[in-house]
């Protein structure tokens, strides 16, 4: 009988073999986890690779303060019915120790700070490999990213200087105070994350499935109405059904108008999308062409 594995199987397979690699190869990993799609891919992929023991690495969240509370609420959920170890930075203390200055205004966001507020959680704990639920197909700095991406000891990432990774082989090689982040699903589109998350019955964020929010356009975009955006003038809310189909800081992070409630129906929405998932709704990724890839140069995810 011919035995053939299906592209979510391959995909899988690959993933299983990239955590098991990264555990093997350093001493103090850990799992990045914004509480949204890829993450929860992950978290399932951990359990595939390393249960019936508990992870050997903590669940590491970096909280802006301005996160979207069902996001947060999903968080300790999924971690709690792990019993995992939880680690939460506080872009807020990093704010207070004087790590960072907040700015003001309507545009203002605190998707940048976490920067810092995550080069010192490494520090802090000494991790030397991050796990990331980035995908190549989500933008282009993130196309570059090998599987095993290298970090200096000040946690920036130079693109032009790369390992090269010839089919599953991967170097993990790293002096003290270097890193790695890896990224199991770098291979895996939006679809297969969606489809992945149908075949695996894993539990979301209510937001990105369909419902009715008070909202305001910006450039364009749907963004919440909350009491961490202040709104420019002319900017009033209204109510409107919509999705998210990221999760991140509420003031970079918009919506689009959806119907879809289901698992099918969003699978459906995201086949007939002409616009990435970025694209659509990240206004972190909108200030350049290279904002992204600016931002990983200087430790970002």
């Amino acid at each position: 009988m011919a035995y053939a594995l299906s592209h979510l199987d391959a995909l899988e397979a690959e993933a299983v073999h990239i955590f098991r690699e990264a555990v093997a190869e350093r001493e103090r990993p850990a799992l990045l986890f914004s509480g949204g799609k890829d993450s929860a891919v992950l978290l399932r992929l951990a359990e595939k690779a390393l249960r019936p023991g508990r992870f050997p690495f903590p669940v590491v969240h970096i909280d802006t303060g301005h996160n979207f509370p069902e996001v947060i609420a999903f968080r300790d959920r999924a971690v709690e019915r792990l019993g995992e170890r939880l680690i939460v930075a506080s872009v807020q203390d990093s704010i207070d120790a004087g790590r960072v200055v907040e700015d003001n205004g309507p545009r203002a966001s605190r998707n940048q700070l976490q920067t810092v507020t995550l080069l010192d959680a490494i520090a802090e704990h000494g991790f030397d490999a991050l796990f990331g639920g980035a995908r190549r197909d989500e933008e282009r700095a993130r196309a570059k990213e090998r599987v095993f991406s290298h970090r200096d000891e000040f946690g920036q990432w130079d693109p032009k200087n790369q390992r090269p990774e010839l089919w599953n082989l991967y170097n993990a090689r790293c002096r003290k105070g270097e890193h790695f982040r890896v990224f199991p699903i770098s291979n895996w589109t939006e679809m297969d994350v969606w489809q992945y998350v149908a075949r695996e019955r894993i539990e979301l964020p209510e937001i990105y499935f369909s419902h009715q929010r008070e909202v305001f356009n910006r450039d364009g975009m749907l963004y919440a109405v909350s009491e961490f955006v202040q709104r420019l003038e002319g900017e009033e809310p209204f109510t409107e059904t919509v999705r998210f189909r990221t999760v991140g800081d509420m003031t970079c992070t918009a919506g689009v108008k959806s119907t879809a409630s289901t698992l099918d129906e969003v699978i459906a929405e995201v086949a007939t999308a002409d616009i990435t998932e970025r694209g659509a709704t990240r206004a972190d990724d909108r200030v350049s062409e290279a904002a992204m890839e600016d931002r990983k140069r200087e430790g970002y995810f």
